[in-house]
C-alpha cells in the first residue's frame, strides 16, 4: 500500500509553487493578499482546483473581483508552473474562495461567547462569602 497517492504529491508541490507565484509574479493591483490553503487534483491530473483564502476581505463582491483576477491569471500560471514542475501535462487551474477559515473564525468567537456568557452567569448564581450567615 502506498502512503502518498501521485495526486497529492503534485497537489502539495501546486499548491506550493502558487503561493509563490500568486504573490510575487500577478502584478494587478485589484489583487489583494491572496493565500492559497488547498489543492485538490483530479485523478487524470487535467485539473487542480485551487482554494484560496482572502485576508482581510470578507465583501462578497470583492472576494469574487480576486477570483475573476486569478481566473484571467490561471493561463499564466499553468505557463510558470510548466517551467517549475516537471509534469507531462500541467492540470488545468480553476480557482475557488475557500470559506472554511472564516467559517472557523465565526464558530471559535461564537464558542468565546457562549463561554464568556456561562462564565457570567455562573458568577452570578454563585453566593458571596459575606452573605452567609
Amino acid at each position: 500500500m502506498r502512503e502518498f497517492k501521485r495526486t497529492d504529491r503534485v497537489a502539495d508541490q501546486l499548491q506550493k509553487e502558487l503561493a509563490v507565484l500568486i504573490q510575487r509574479e500577478v502584478k494587478d493591483p485589484r489583487l489583494g493578499m491572496v493565500t492559497v490553503s488547498g489543492v485538490e487534483v483530479s485523478r487524470d491530473l487535467g485539473y487542480a482546483d485551487v482554494y484560496v483564502t482572502l485576508l482581510g476581505e470578507q465583501d462578497a463582491e470583492r472576494i469574487k473581483e480576486n477570483l475573476a483576477v486569478l481566473k484571467r491569471a490561471a493561463g499564466f500560471l499553468r505557463s510558470q508552473i510548466a517551467r517549475r514542475i516537471k509534469l507531462r501535462h500541467v492540470p488545468e487551474l480553476r480557482f475557488h474562495y475557500d470559506e472554511s477559515v472564516v467559517r472557523g473564525q465565526r464558530l471559535s468567537s461564537l464558542i468565546d461567547e457562549a463561554v464568556e456568557s456561562d462564565r457570567s452567569r455562573h458568577d452570578e448564581d454563585a453566593p458571596d462569602d459575606g452573605e452567609r450567615g
